[in-house]
């Protein structure tokens, strides 16, 4: 109460006094000390709250910014209102609003100064795929409100659904809490984007009120939102101060033209809005930024238009509490680290796919999708969920699963009514428990319900027979929408709570959150892995629910979704580390084109990538995947290896024994280098590629003359079936394999333990347990490190994702720690990019897919 009614009074303890003359009143005698002493708490609460903070910036990389905000006011109505309806109407934990208050408030203060009378603000915000960016959005855009900013323009997204997502969310979240203070341009209605004012140009922005525009990124309706600024009187332009939040900026905004002069539409019609604005900050919001910091900060065009490159600031979101991310879905990366994820990811059988899904594009109409196995097993295990969660009294929540198996319009009609027809022939049977399906029912519950548990528990708890009670209620309620530009039953969680098996293809995949998502049966597979991670609609938050999410998908599809989780993890890790170094987003410019294997977006949108130079300064890299059954290649690893030690054995002499593992010290670089060049590395390595690593090598010079070299050996292990040069016969390590890796390789996910790179370093370190902590206590001197791995390897005890190496010989694989500094890259060497040649939307049957067509300008 007193946050809801703090703007329209002096101080929170005049709102105190008011609430509790009130309280008073009505509860006369009963109105006690104590009650009134609540009262004054929540005052101080509230009026600390709004004090000036001290806003570190510590998750930024920043230009020279100005230091003007230190955080919401008092007297602040749409932030005092937005904290009030997040904490008392929505729910949510303290500690998530104090989150996003924090991200909000770092954001803001890194936007230009709305006092200002003229300005150009370039900045991005990289979130995690479902993680909340919107709530981050909403918070600045309540924030930049009450610091000045008057006109906020929203790009949400490419289609109509999405749009009208974005515009219902920012009108439930801020604009409803004090209508009187915004005038809108655009609705929520379906029909609702932006069009030409009738009086064809913008108001005079009124002290304390803001106006509002949430539009699709369509070229016509930018030509209008440019034909109303140039149409607005300049006496009124000059007192616009305008955000224009860009949500997933990645999509249709980067220039993907050929041509350095070239500007695809959209981006044109962008930037010629933000020329056109004289105060205008403009801030980019994606889980996926490689297409962003691939465009050129100095662009050529004849308009002096800039290319919208994060030139003032770069903020990577902090992982929010309770997010459900990659690290649940595939487990860590680190070899000593036991976290194998929450084993909820299925493996489809190898002939499923030509089974659902057309495979020629001649075959898009006449093609009719099979029920496999696999998807009734996702059907079967989504009904479980809905009835677990009903025990659980989220009778009330919207429930979802997502089949996204084709890009081809046809085939969702097509699958849905497949998915549909199934249910309604075997409803009766679940419900009864009758017949073969029901038995099958029976079983896969047992054997879920073992695989993952809530926290503190050996397994899902909800009994059977109060399951099975249930899917009568969970059968009744389901629907089957289908989700794409052109279906008429689409996706509706506006009319009650949903349960929802919901079929289609890209507008599911970008953008559009799917509430409740437990079940996702997923073989859409995409060239462009930006696009990629995109799809990776199972990522959110779980609240209650986290042990019962399951992905269905091929063992390909999972071997990329976790190489790619890995390498976007490693952006927001470098922003951290220049943050650290005081760099700034011109700097880390140069440092994203750098890192190996980043050929991960359009071709188009990477043209200007391919003209920087790479390095591994700073950085540790492992042979994670191995051709596994060739004989010929693992013998001729291992005689490789034999070979180095015996050239460090001549060279150094007898090994430094350091705990069962040994260390050489000066071991030259030819022989390192002849190493690398002799090692067969396997293709499926996305960050590793042997042609990067001898480039980088040969051009680092006298840095890298000298080496160390260990081999970690286990204390214990099966001894090696052949001598490891003059080492003899060693100990080999148990690397098992993940058990949903295709069959033509073997993934380890880690070889590596973090500790092993301080084989050479004198004395007990201490101090945080990560890689970077580790590397600053190493000599500066280059390390590779050979593991020697037993041929057979098999999981750990009670291993659930891991299966036996068995591999056709024992395996060499090697790690490689490099002395410098990240941001010290550059100069070495001229990157071949393995980025696919292929345009911003993969083929004409996304745009039929996506149904949205431009109207006439007017």
């Amino acid at each position: 109460m007193i946050r809801d009614r703090r703007a329209s009074y002096g101080s929170a303890a005049e709102v105190a006094d008011v609430i509790k003359q009130e309280l008073a009143d009505m509860f006369g005698a009963g109105f006690e000390d104590s009650m009134r002493a609540d009262v004054d708490e929540a005052a101080r609460v509230v009026q600390s709250s709004g004090q000036d903070v001290e806003i570190l910036r510590r998750h930024s990389i920043i230009n020279d910014r100005e230091k003007w905000y230190d955080g919401p006011g008092p007297n602040d109505p749409h932030w005092s209102a937005l904290h009030s309806y997040l904490e008392n109407t929505k729910g949510w934990d303290p500690d998530t609003i104090a989150s996003i208050d924090e991200a909000s408030n770092e954001v803001v203060s890194l936007l230009d100064n709305p006092t200002r009378e003229q300005f150009a603000c370039r900045g991005l915000v990289v979130g995690y795929v479902q993680s909340g960016k919107t709530a981050n959005m909403t918070a600045v855009i309540a924030k930049a409100v009450d610091a000045g900013y008057n006109l906020i323009i929203v790009l949400g997204g490419v289609t109509n659904k999405l749009r009208k997502q974005t515009q219902d969310r920012f009108d439930a979240d801020v604009v409803n809490r004090h209508r009187h203070l915004w005038q809108l341009y655009t609705t929520g209605e379906e029909d609702g984007d932006f069009i030409l004012p009738p009086n064809r140009s913008f108001h005079m922005p009124q002290e304390g009120q803001a106006q509002l525009i949430v539009m699709k990124k369509e070229g016509s309706r930018l030509r209008k939102l440019k034909k109303t600024i140039e149409k607005t009187p300049p006496i009124i332009l000059k007192k616009l101060k305008v955000l224009l939040i860009d949500d997933e900026c990645d999509q249709a905004s980067v220039n993907s033209a050929r041509g350095d002069y070239d500007m695809t539409r959209i981006n044109e019609e962008i930037r010629r809005v933000l020329k056109a604005l004289p105060a205008v900050s403009y801030v980019g919001y994606t889980a996926t930024p490689f297409a962003n910091v691939f465009i050129n900060p100095f662009p050529i065009n004849d308009d002096d238009l800039d290319d919208l490159y994060p030139r003032d600031f770069i903020t990577a979101l902090e992982r929010p509490k309770g997010y459900f991310g990659a690290t649940e879905v595939f487990g860590s990366d680190s070899a000593e680290d036991e976290a194998e994820g929450r084993d909820m990811v299925r493996v489809l059988a190898d002939d499923d796919p030509e089974r659902v899904r057309p495979t020629k594009n001649a075959e898009k109409e006449s093609f009719r999708p099979e029920m496999t196995r696999s998807l009734e097993d996702a059907i079967l295990w989504f009904i479980a969920t809905c009835a677990i969660r009903r025990l659980r009294g989220h009778a009330d929540k919207h429930m979802t699963m997502l089949v996204h198996a084709s890009q081809f319009v046809a085939q969702h009609q097509y699958m849905s009514e497949l998915i549909e027809s199934w249910v309604a022939m075997h409803a009766a049977d679940l419900v009864g428990g009758t017949g073969e399906i029901s038995a099958r029912f029976n079983t896969l519950y047992e054997d879920e319900c073992s695989r993952t548990a809530p926290e503190e528990m050996n397994q899902i708890p909800e009994a059977f027979d109060a399951v099975r009670a249930e899917l009568g209620s969970v059968l009744d309620a389901l629907d089957f929408p289908v989700e794409n530009g052109i279906s008429q039953s689409r996706l509706n969680y506006e009319n009650g709570p949903a349960t929802s098996i919901v079929v289609g293809g890209t507008v599911l995949a970008r953008g559009l959150t799917l509430e409740g998502l437990t079940v996702s049966y997923f073989l859409r597979t995409s060239r462009q892995y930006d696009t990629l991670l995109q799809m990776g609609r199972w990522f959110g938050y779980r609240g209650g629910y986290d042990d019962l999410p399951r992905l269905w998908t091929t063992s390909d599809l999972i071997s990329k979704f976790r190489s790619l989780a890995v390498i976007e993890e490693e952006i927001r890790r470098d922003i951290d580390y220049y943050q650290e170094k005081k760099l700034t987003p011109m700097d880390f410019a140069v440092r994203v084109r750098e890192i190996p294997g980043m050929a991960i977006t359009a071709a188009s949108k990477m043209k200007h990538a391919h003209r920087t130079s790479m390095s591994f300064d700073g950085q540790h890299i492992q042979t994670i995947r191995f051709d596994h059954l060739n004989t010929d290649l693992l013998r001729g690893n291992w005689k490789t290896a034999s070979a180095l030690i015996d050239k460090a054995i001549s060279r150094s002499g007898l090994p430094v024994n350091r705990e069962r593992r040994v260390l050489f010290k000066d071991v030259p670089f030819e022989a390192v280098r002849r190493f690398i060049l002799d090692t067969s590395i396997s293709d499926e390595h996305m960050s590793l590629k042997k042609s990067h690593l001898l480039g980088y090598l040969d051009q680092s010079g006298v840095a890298l003359a000298t080496w160390h070299v260990g081999v970690i050996t286990p204390g214990k292990g099966t001894t090696s079936a052949r001598e490891l040069g003059g080492l003899g016969k060693v100990p080999t390590n148990r690397r098992a394999k993940l058990k949903d890796a295709p069959a033509r390789y073997a993934d380890i996910k880690a070889l590596m333990s973090k500790r092993d790179i301080l084989i050479d370093v004198e004395g007990t370190v201490v101090g945080p347990d990560d890689w970077n902590h580790y590397k600053a206590q190493r000599p500066s001197v280059p390390l590779l490190l050979i593991y020697p791995i037993d041929a057979n390897s098999p999981p750990q005890s009670g291993s659930k994702t891991r299966v036996a190496l068995d591999a056709a010989e024992d395996v060499i694989g090697f790690g490689m720690v490099f002395p410098g500094q990240k941001d010290r890259s550059g100069g070495y060497y001229q990157v071949e990019l393995d980025a696919p040649s292929v345009d911003q939307f993969e083929d004409q049957d996304e745009l039929e897919e996506l149904g949205e067509q431009e109207p006439a300008d007017g």
